[in-house]
Protein backbone atom coordinates (compact mmCIF):
# COMPACT_ATOMS: atom_id res chain seq x y z
CA UNK A 1 0.00 0.00 0.00
CA UNK A 2 1.98 3.30 -1.51
CA UNK A 3 1.00 6.35 0.86
CA UNK A 4 2.87 8.54 -1.30
CA UNK A 5 4.22 8.98 -4.77
CA UNK A 6 8.03 9.72 -4.16
CA UNK A 7 9.66 11.53 -1.77
CA UNK A 8 8.83 14.95 -3.39
CA UNK A 9 5.16 14.16 -2.51
CA UNK A 10 5.62 13.23 0.76
CA UNK A 11 7.80 16.61 1.36
CA UNK A 12 5.03 18.94 0.15
CA UNK A 13 2.21 16.98 2.36
CA UNK A 14 5.05 17.51 5.70
CA UNK A 15 5.36 20.69 4.69
CA UNK A 16 1.67 21.83 5.22
CA UNK A 17 1.52 20.05 8.43
CA UNK A 18 4.77 21.33 10.00
CA UNK A 19 3.29 25.19 8.59
CA UNK A 20 0.42 25.02 11.06
CA UNK A 21 2.69 25.28 14.26
CA UNK A 22 3.91 28.48 12.99
CA UNK A 23 7.44 27.76 13.48
CA UNK A 24 9.63 31.01 13.98
CA UNK A 25 13.46 30.94 13.56
CA UNK A 26 13.47 27.45 12.46
CA UNK A 27 16.80 25.77 10.78
CA UNK A 28 15.58 22.88 9.00
CA UNK A 29 18.11 20.23 8.98
CA UNK A 30 18.16 16.96 6.27
CA UNK A 31 19.47 13.40 7.08
CA UNK A 32 21.28 12.10 4.25
CA UNK A 33 20.48 10.80 1.50
CA UNK A 34 16.48 9.91 1.72
CA UNK A 35 15.63 13.20 4.29
CA UNK A 36 17.22 15.76 1.21
CA UNK A 37 14.23 15.84 -0.99
CA UNK A 38 11.70 16.05 1.90
CA UNK A 39 13.20 18.76 3.91
CA UNK A 40 13.72 20.53 0.31
CA UNK A 41 9.72 21.46 0.47
CA UNK A 42 9.84 22.16 4.39
CA UNK A 43 12.22 24.74 4.04
CA UNK A 44 10.43 26.29 1.19
CA UNK A 45 7.02 26.28 2.53
CA UNK A 46 8.94 27.71 6.13
CA UNK A 47 10.77 29.88 4.11
CA UNK A 48 13.91 28.46 6.32
CA UNK A 49 17.56 28.17 5.37
CA UNK A 50 17.83 24.03 4.84
CA UNK A 51 21.21 22.14 5.71
CA UNK A 52 21.89 18.81 6.09
CA UNK A 53 23.14 16.98 9.78
CA UNK A 54 25.85 14.51 9.47
CA UNK A 55 25.29 12.21 12.09
CA UNK A 56 27.19 8.74 11.94
CA UNK A 57 26.18 5.64 14.50
CA UNK A 58 28.91 3.90 16.85
CA UNK A 59 28.44 0.73 16.23
CA UNK A 60 29.55 -2.43 18.11
CA UNK A 61 32.51 -4.07 16.21
CA UNK A 62 31.41 -7.65 14.63
CA UNK A 63 27.70 -5.90 15.52
CA UNK A 64 27.59 -2.38 13.97
CA UNK A 65 23.67 -2.29 14.09
CA UNK A 66 24.13 -2.25 17.92
CA UNK A 67 25.33 1.74 18.83
CA UNK A 68 26.93 2.47 21.73
CA UNK A 69 27.04 6.47 20.52
CA UNK A 70 26.86 8.64 18.08
CA UNK A 71 29.37 11.04 16.21
CA UNK A 72 28.23 14.63 14.46
CA UNK A 73 30.01 16.85 12.93
CA UNK A 74 32.20 19.49 14.70
CA UNK A 75 33.48 16.65 17.03
CA UNK A 76 30.37 15.68 18.67
CA UNK A 77 30.79 12.91 20.22
CA UNK A 78 27.44 10.98 22.44
CA UNK A 79 29.10 7.47 24.25
CA UNK A 80 26.55 5.16 26.10
CA UNK A 81 29.13 4.18 29.00
CA UNK A 82 26.35 1.30 30.03
CA UNK A 83 26.96 -0.32 26.42
CA UNK A 84 30.76 0.41 26.23
CA UNK A 85 30.46 -1.57 30.12
CA UNK A 86 27.61 -4.18 28.96
CA UNK A 87 29.96 -5.14 25.66
CA UNK A 88 33.20 -5.23 27.49
CA UNK A 89 34.72 -2.64 25.09
CA UNK A 90 38.22 -1.81 25.31
CA UNK A 91 39.31 2.38 24.86
CA UNK A 92 41.91 0.92 21.36
CA UNK A 93 38.41 -0.38 20.20
CA UNK A 94 36.12 2.65 20.61
CA UNK A 95 38.91 4.98 19.85
CA UNK A 96 39.24 2.62 16.47
CA UNK A 97 35.33 3.23 15.46
CA UNK A 98 34.97 6.12 16.41
CA UNK A 99 38.46 7.33 13.86
CA UNK A 100 36.67 5.23 11.15
CA UNK A 101 33.45 6.96 11.49
CA UNK A 102 35.19 10.65 11.94
CA UNK A 103 36.53 9.93 8.64
CA UNK A 104 33.04 9.07 6.95
CA UNK A 105 31.81 11.84 8.53
CA UNK A 106 34.85 14.11 6.95
CA UNK A 107 34.04 12.52 3.61
CA UNK A 108 30.45 13.67 3.94
CA UNK A 109 30.95 17.37 4.75
CA UNK A 110 33.43 17.88 2.27
CA UNK A 111 31.16 16.39 -0.49
CA UNK A 112 27.85 18.01 0.53
CA UNK A 113 28.80 20.98 1.94
CA UNK A 114 31.76 21.91 -0.25
CA UNK A 115 33.86 23.65 2.66
CA UNK A 116 30.77 25.58 3.91
CA UNK A 117 30.65 25.58 7.92
CA UNK A 118 27.24 24.20 9.43
CA UNK A 119 24.27 26.40 9.45
CA UNK A 120 24.52 27.75 13.20
CA UNK A 121 21.64 25.94 15.29
CA UNK A 122 22.77 26.96 19.10
CA UNK A 123 19.48 29.06 20.11
CA UNK A 124 17.36 28.27 17.19
CA UNK A 125 14.56 25.67 16.59
CA UNK A 126 16.15 22.94 14.79
CA UNK A 127 13.32 20.96 12.52
CA UNK A 128 15.09 17.53 11.35
CA UNK A 129 13.41 15.94 8.95
CA UNK A 130 14.06 12.27 7.35
CA UNK A 131 12.14 10.30 5.00
CA UNK A 132 11.06 8.08 7.42
CA UNK A 133 11.56 6.69 10.73
CA UNK A 134 11.76 2.21 10.71
CA UNK A 135 13.80 1.61 14.21
CA UNK A 136 14.51 5.24 14.96
CA UNK A 137 18.37 4.80 15.77
CA UNK A 138 19.53 7.72 13.22
CA UNK A 139 17.16 9.87 14.56
CA UNK A 140 18.14 9.37 17.99
CA UNK A 141 21.73 10.11 17.64
CA UNK A 142 20.62 13.16 15.38
CA UNK A 143 18.54 14.26 18.11
CA UNK A 144 21.51 14.19 21.13
CA UNK A 145 24.44 15.69 18.65
CA UNK A 146 21.81 18.74 17.42
CA UNK A 147 20.99 18.76 21.37
CA UNK A 148 24.72 19.45 22.47
CA UNK A 149 25.13 22.04 19.54
CA UNK A 150 22.94 24.32 21.67
CA UNK A 151 19.42 24.01 20.12
CA UNK A 152 16.60 26.00 22.11
CA UNK A 153 14.12 23.22 20.41
CA UNK A 154 13.85 20.56 18.53
CA UNK A 155 11.04 19.21 15.88
CA UNK A 156 11.26 16.36 14.16
CA UNK A 157 9.53 15.37 11.15
CA UNK A 158 8.90 12.28 9.36
CA UNK A 159 6.36 11.57 6.28
CA UNK A 160 5.41 7.89 8.25
CA UNK A 161 7.23 5.78 10.50
CA UNK A 162 7.03 3.07 12.90
CA UNK A 163 4.66 3.56 16.17
CA UNK A 164 7.28 2.28 18.41
CA UNK A 165 9.82 4.31 16.83
CA UNK A 166 7.63 7.46 16.83
CA UNK A 167 6.88 7.31 20.21
CA UNK A 168 10.69 6.67 21.13
CA UNK A 169 11.67 10.10 19.17
CA UNK A 170 8.57 11.65 20.51
CA UNK A 171 9.84 10.99 24.29
CA UNK A 172 13.44 12.82 23.48
CA UNK A 173 12.24 16.39 21.28
CA UNK A 174 9.36 18.70 22.04
CA UNK A 175 7.36 18.00 18.98
CA UNK A 176 6.93 15.48 17.04
CA UNK A 177 5.27 15.70 13.44
CA UNK A 178 4.28 12.71 11.20
CA UNK A 179 1.61 12.17 8.62
CA UNK A 180 1.14 8.61 9.46
CA UNK A 181 2.24 5.78 12.19
CA UNK A 182 0.41 2.95 10.69
CA UNK A 183 0.26 -0.53 12.98
CA UNK A 184 0.98 -2.50 9.78
CA UNK A 185 4.81 -0.85 9.46
CA UNK A 186 7.39 -2.82 8.22
CA UNK A 187 10.05 -0.79 6.55
CA UNK A 188 9.65 3.11 5.09
CA UNK A 189 10.02 2.10 1.70
CA UNK A 190 6.69 0.56 1.72
CA UNK A 191 4.84 3.38 2.29
CA UNK A 192 6.63 4.75 -1.33
CA UNK A 193 5.51 3.69 -4.50
CA UNK A 194 8.83 5.54 -5.76
CA UNK A 195 11.40 5.00 -2.94
CA UNK A 196 14.56 4.66 -5.76
CA UNK A 197 18.44 5.15 -4.04
CA UNK A 198 19.63 8.51 -3.94
CA UNK A 199 23.02 9.32 -4.89
CA UNK A 200 25.56 12.03 -2.83
CA UNK A 201 24.66 14.12 -6.49
CA UNK A 202 21.15 14.43 -5.54
CA UNK A 203 22.02 15.43 -2.20
CA UNK A 204 24.32 18.63 -3.20
CA UNK A 205 21.58 19.86 -5.71
CA UNK A 206 18.89 19.77 -3.35
CA UNK A 207 21.37 21.87 -1.12
CA UNK A 208 22.21 24.12 -4.24
CA UNK A 209 18.85 24.99 -4.82
CA UNK A 210 18.81 27.07 -0.74
CA UNK A 211 22.37 28.58 -1.64
CA UNK A 212 22.68 31.80 -3.08
CA UNK A 213 26.45 31.25 -3.85
CA UNK A 214 26.37 28.84 -5.67
CA UNK A 215 24.39 27.86 -9.37
CA UNK A 216 20.92 26.10 -9.75
CA UNK A 217 22.19 22.51 -11.19
CA UNK A 218 19.94 22.50 -14.87
CA UNK A 219 17.08 20.31 -14.76
CA UNK A 220 15.17 19.45 -12.42
CA UNK A 221 16.98 18.18 -8.90
CA UNK A 222 14.11 17.68 -7.62
CA UNK A 223 12.89 15.41 -9.39
CA UNK A 224 15.79 13.44 -10.00
CA UNK A 225 16.34 13.37 -6.28
CA UNK A 226 12.98 11.84 -5.86
CA UNK A 227 13.01 9.30 -8.36
CA UNK A 228 16.49 8.37 -7.64
CA UNK A 229 17.76 8.57 -11.64
CA UNK A 230 21.08 7.65 -12.60
CA UNK A 231 23.44 10.51 -14.25
CA UNK A 232 25.74 9.68 -17.26
CA UNK A 233 29.08 9.23 -15.37
CA UNK A 234 31.69 6.65 -14.76
CA UNK A 235 34.16 6.41 -11.32
CA UNK A 236 37.22 4.56 -11.17
CA UNK A 237 40.50 6.16 -12.82
CA UNK A 238 39.49 6.86 -16.42
CA UNK A 239 41.73 5.72 -19.13
CA UNK A 240 43.65 3.34 -16.51
CA UNK A 241 42.88 0.04 -15.16
CA UNK A 242 42.91 -1.32 -11.21
CA UNK A 243 43.82 -5.09 -11.35
CA UNK A 244 45.53 -5.34 -7.32
CA UNK A 245 45.77 -7.37 -4.77
CA UNK A 246 44.58 -5.76 -1.58
CA UNK A 247 44.10 -6.08 2.51
CA UNK A 248 40.91 -4.24 3.50
CA UNK A 249 41.10 -3.43 7.53
CA UNK A 250 38.03 -3.83 9.46
CA UNK A 251 37.11 -4.49 12.82
CA UNK A 252 41.18 -5.09 13.80
CA UNK A 253 41.40 -7.95 11.10
CA UNK A 254 43.27 -7.75 8.04
CA UNK A 255 41.19 -9.23 4.90
CA UNK A 256 43.26 -10.01 1.40
CA UNK A 257 41.58 -9.43 -1.43
CA UNK A 258 41.35 -8.48 -5.05
CA UNK A 259 40.20 -5.11 -6.45
CA UNK A 260 39.47 -4.74 -10.76
CA UNK A 261 38.00 -1.74 -12.00
CA UNK A 262 38.36 -1.20 -15.28
CA UNK A 263 38.67 2.41 -17.03
CA UNK A 264 35.53 4.21 -16.88
CA UNK A 265 33.84 1.94 -14.66
CA UNK A 266 30.54 2.28 -13.56
CA UNK A 267 30.36 0.71 -10.49
CA UNK A 268 31.75 -2.06 -8.68
CA UNK A 269 30.58 -4.92 -7.16
CA UNK A 270 31.67 -6.57 -3.77
CA UNK A 271 31.62 -10.67 -3.50
CA UNK A 272 30.04 -12.36 -0.38
CA UNK A 273 31.76 -15.65 -0.72
CA UNK A 274 29.55 -19.18 0.75
CA UNK A 275 30.56 -21.29 3.45
CA UNK A 276 33.87 -22.69 2.97
CA UNK A 277 34.71 -20.35 -0.34
CA UNK A 278 36.71 -17.57 -0.47
CA UNK A 279 37.87 -14.92 -2.75
CA UNK A 280 39.75 -17.15 -4.67
CA UNK A 281 36.46 -19.42 -5.70
CA UNK A 282 36.58 -20.23 -9.17
CA UNK A 283 32.57 -19.52 -9.73
CA UNK A 284 32.96 -16.62 -7.84
CA UNK A 285 36.07 -15.58 -10.14
CA UNK A 286 34.42 -16.19 -13.27
CA UNK A 287 31.09 -13.87 -12.53
CA UNK A 288 33.65 -11.73 -11.39
CA UNK A 289 35.43 -11.40 -15.41
CA UNK A 290 32.00 -11.32 -17.00
CA UNK A 291 30.87 -8.18 -14.56
CA UNK A 292 34.95 -6.72 -15.36
CA UNK A 293 33.88 -7.31 -19.36
CA UNK A 294 30.43 -5.26 -18.97
CA UNK A 295 32.56 -2.44 -17.55
CA UNK A 296 31.73 -3.19 -13.56
CA UNK A 297 34.44 -3.42 -11.05
CA UNK A 298 34.75 -5.90 -8.65
CA UNK A 299 36.33 -6.64 -4.93
CA UNK A 300 36.56 -10.49 -4.18
CA UNK A 301 37.92 -10.68 -0.88
CA UNK A 302 38.23 -12.89 2.45
CA UNK A 303 35.55 -12.40 4.91
CA UNK A 304 37.55 -14.60 8.04
CA UNK A 305 41.25 -14.57 8.81
CA UNK A 306 42.68 -17.91 8.28
CA UNK A 307 42.67 -18.31 12.01
CA UNK A 308 38.83 -17.24 12.15
CA UNK A 309 37.79 -19.75 9.00
CA UNK A 310 39.05 -22.45 11.24
CA UNK A 311 36.08 -22.27 13.41
CA UNK A 312 32.91 -22.98 11.82
CA UNK A 313 30.62 -21.06 14.01
CA UNK A 314 32.36 -18.47 12.21
CA UNK A 315 31.62 -19.59 8.44
CA UNK A 316 27.16 -19.09 9.61
CA UNK A 317 27.61 -15.73 11.60
CA UNK A 318 25.85 -14.04 9.49
CA UNK A 319 25.88 -10.43 11.87
CA UNK A 320 29.78 -10.78 11.82
CA UNK A 321 29.93 -11.70 8.32
CA UNK A 322 27.58 -8.62 7.18
CA UNK A 323 29.97 -6.39 9.00
CA UNK A 324 32.93 -7.27 7.54
CA UNK A 325 30.87 -6.58 3.85
CA UNK A 326 29.98 -3.09 5.38
CA UNK A 327 33.72 -2.39 6.96
CA UNK A 328 34.52 -3.19 3.08
CA UNK A 329 32.08 -1.40 1.66
CA UNK A 330 33.46 1.54 3.71
CA UNK A 331 36.98 0.94 2.60
CA UNK A 332 36.17 1.59 -0.74
CA UNK A 333 34.85 4.45 -0.09
CA UNK A 334 38.08 5.68 1.30
CA UNK A 335 40.23 4.90 -2.15
CA UNK A 336 40.62 7.29 -4.90
CA UNK A 337 39.45 4.86 -7.42
CA UNK A 338 36.21 3.76 -6.07
CA UNK A 339 34.88 6.87 -3.49
CA UNK A 340 32.30 8.01 -6.70
CA UNK A 341 31.21 4.17 -7.39
CA UNK A 342 28.22 3.14 -6.90
CA UNK A 343 28.42 -0.38 -5.36
CA UNK A 344 26.28 -3.43 -5.26
CA UNK A 345 26.75 -7.02 -3.37
CA UNK A 346 26.94 -10.44 -5.05
CA UNK A 347 26.48 -13.60 -2.49
CA UNK A 348 26.61 -16.71 -2.99
CA UNK A 349 25.12 -19.54 -0.17
CA UNK A 350 25.43 -18.01 3.22
CA UNK A 351 26.84 -14.87 1.64
CA UNK A 352 23.39 -14.00 0.44
CA UNK A 353 22.10 -13.57 4.02
CA UNK A 354 25.34 -11.51 4.76
CA UNK A 355 24.71 -9.22 1.31
CA UNK A 356 21.03 -8.61 2.30
CA UNK A 357 21.70 -7.50 6.07
CA UNK A 358 24.71 -5.46 5.09
CA UNK A 359 22.91 -3.90 2.62
CA UNK A 360 19.55 -3.38 4.93
CA UNK A 361 22.60 -1.67 7.60
CA UNK A 362 23.58 0.64 4.94
CA UNK A 363 21.16 1.23 2.38
CA UNK A 364 21.95 4.36 1.11
CA UNK A 365 25.63 2.73 0.05
CA UNK A 366 23.97 0.12 -1.80
CA UNK A 367 22.67 0.09 -5.08
CA UNK A 368 21.80 -3.09 -6.10
CA UNK A 369 22.11 -7.08 -4.33
CA UNK A 370 22.30 -10.55 -6.49
CA UNK A 371 21.86 -13.49 -4.65
CA UNK A 372 23.49 -17.02 -6.83
CA UNK A 373 22.25 -19.96 -4.83
CA UNK A 374 21.99 -18.20 -1.92
CA UNK A 375 19.81 -18.63 1.60
CA UNK A 376 18.29 -15.23 1.56
CA UNK A 377 16.15 -16.61 4.27
CA UNK A 378 19.24 -16.19 6.73
CA UNK A 379 18.81 -12.31 7.31
CA UNK A 380 15.57 -12.63 8.81
CA UNK A 381 14.46 -10.05 10.46
CA UNK A 382 16.36 -7.41 8.23
CA UNK A 383 14.80 -8.55 4.87
CA UNK A 384 12.07 -6.22 4.80
CA UNK A 385 14.60 -3.00 5.72
CA UNK A 386 17.07 -3.77 1.95
CA UNK A 387 16.19 -1.03 0.13
CA UNK A 388 18.39 -1.66 -3.11
CA UNK A 389 16.61 -3.54 -5.84
CA UNK A 390 17.33 -7.63 -5.52
CA UNK A 391 17.52 -10.69 -7.73
CA UNK A 392 17.51 -13.96 -6.38
CA UNK A 393 19.17 -16.57 -8.47
CA UNK A 394 18.24 -20.08 -7.92
CA UNK A 395 18.79 -23.25 -10.54
CA UNK A 396 15.64 -25.07 -10.86
CA UNK A 397 16.58 -28.36 -9.56
CA UNK A 398 17.73 -26.85 -5.99
CA UNK A 399 14.25 -27.70 -4.97
CA UNK A 400 14.67 -26.86 -0.89
CA UNK A 401 17.01 -23.32 -1.39
CA UNK A 402 13.84 -22.35 -4.25
CA UNK A 403 11.23 -22.88 -1.08
CA UNK A 404 13.72 -20.84 1.43
CA UNK A 405 14.24 -18.10 -1.84
CA UNK A 406 10.43 -17.85 -2.21
CA UNK A 407 9.91 -17.32 1.65
CA UNK A 408 12.27 -14.35 1.81
CA UNK A 409 10.98 -12.76 -1.50
CA UNK A 410 7.64 -12.90 0.12
CA UNK A 411 9.44 -10.46 3.25
CA UNK A 412 11.38 -8.01 0.83
CA UNK A 413 9.62 -4.60 0.25
CA UNK A 414 12.20 -3.42 -2.27
CA UNK A 415 11.87 -4.57 -5.81
CA UNK A 416 12.70 -8.21 -6.19
CA UNK A 417 12.86 -10.63 -8.81
CA UNK A 418 13.31 -14.68 -8.56
CA UNK A 419 14.86 -16.17 -11.79
CA UNK A 420 14.95 -20.55 -12.30
CA UNK A 421 17.91 -21.52 -13.84
CA UNK A 422 16.81 -24.70 -16.32
CA UNK A 423 18.50 -27.79 -15.17
CA UNK A 424 21.25 -25.87 -12.53
CA UNK A 425 21.69 -27.61 -8.89
CA UNK A 426 22.82 -25.81 -6.20
CA UNK A 427 26.66 -25.22 -7.51
CA UNK A 428 25.60 -24.24 -10.72
CA UNK A 429 28.24 -27.38 -12.14
CA UNK A 430 25.81 -28.12 -14.93
CA UNK A 431 26.95 -27.00 -18.81
CA UNK A 432 26.15 -23.34 -19.00
CA UNK A 433 24.25 -22.77 -15.82
CA UNK A 434 27.06 -21.14 -14.28
CA UNK A 435 27.24 -18.71 -17.87
CA UNK A 436 23.61 -18.06 -17.49
CA UNK A 437 23.91 -17.08 -13.91
CA UNK A 438 26.32 -14.56 -14.47
CA UNK A 439 24.22 -13.57 -17.57
CA UNK A 440 21.65 -12.26 -15.78
CA UNK A 441 23.77 -11.25 -12.49
CA UNK A 442 25.80 -8.83 -15.13
CA UNK A 443 22.30 -7.87 -16.48
CA UNK A 444 20.94 -6.98 -13.05
CA UNK A 445 24.01 -4.64 -11.76
CA UNK A 446 24.31 -2.89 -15.14
CA UNK A 447 20.78 -2.17 -14.76
CA UNK A 448 20.40 -0.61 -11.19
CA UNK A 449 23.77 0.30 -10.23
CA UNK A 450 24.17 4.58 -11.52
CA UNK A 451 27.35 6.14 -11.00
CA UNK A 452 27.72 9.10 -9.72
CA UNK A 453 29.18 11.99 -11.92
CA UNK A 454 32.77 13.89 -10.74
CA UNK A 455 32.01 17.28 -8.85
Amino acid sequence: MAMFTDRDQAGKRLAAALAELEIKDAVVLALPRGGAPVAHHVATRLGAPLDVLIVRKLGVPRHPEYAFGALGEGGVTVIDTDVVRAVHLSESEVTNVVAAETAEIGRRVSRYRGGLPLTPIAGRTALIIDDGLATGSTMAAAVKVVRQLGAATIIVGVPVGSPDAVNRIGSMVESIVYLSAPASFRAVGQFYRDFGQLSDQDVIDVLNLHRSDKPSPSGSAIAGASAGVGRPGVCGAAGTDVDVEVVIPVDGAQLGGHLVIPSAATGVVVFAHGSGSGRFSPRNQYVARSLNQAGLGTLLFDLLTDVESRDRANVFDIPLLASRLVGATRWLRGQPDTAACPVGYFGASTGAGAALVAAAMISDDVGSVVSRGGRPDLAGADLPLVKAPTLLIVGDRDHQVIELNRAAQRRLVCPSRLVLVPGATHLFEEPDTLEQAAQLARDHFVRTLHPMPPD
